[in-house]
């Protein structure tokens, strides 16, 4: 009969910075089962499971940065001469069409994140549509504020 067999390493300890301030040291207790010739690391019975949150995308989001990009490739191919004619063609207000294009501005760290489903909770499209920094850094500022203020990840 095969049984599991359970190896127990370290204590539970209090973070450890180093002499030159570099490093700090974190003590983990951790179980490895062995069980069937494979290892796994189990959580000791005590704590709680952890694990990082579930992707959500939103596809509210992602249509609008999809759109965004299709958009401004159908304009810089010149399959349309003008915004005008662009939204003509897509049935859609002009005004529209010009705030959803401001999404190809984006850092692409925000852009992966909402493809991802990884955008911080409570970041809307309306919030996007408003007028939004062109420096990346500014962007992930103001859209890092808004998803406190509304009690993001």
């Amino acid at each position: 009969m095969n049984r599991p067999t359970t190896l127990t390493h370290g204590p539970i300890g209090r973070p450890k910075l180093s002499r030159d301030g570099r490093t700090m040291v974190v003590s983990i207790p951790i179980s490895f089962r062995r069980q069937g010739g494979r290892k796994r690391v189990v959580t000791p019975a005590n704590t709680e499971a952890w694990s990082p949150p579930k992707p959500q995308v939103d596809n509210t989001l992602v249509k609008a940065v999809v759109r965004a990009h299709r958009w401004r490739n159908m304009l810089e191919s010149n399959l349309f001469s003008s915004v005008r004619d662009l939204a003509k063609a897509e049935k859609i207000n002009e005004s529209y069409l010009c705030r959803v294009l401001r999404l190809t501005l984006l850092s692409p760290t925000i852009t992966e994140a909402i493809l991802n489903g990884l955008q911080p909770d409570g970041l809307e499209l309306a919030q996007l549509l408003k007028s939004i920094p062109a420096e990346w850094d500014r962007q992930q500022a103001l859209i890092s504020s808004s998803a406190r203020n509304a009690g993001g990840r």
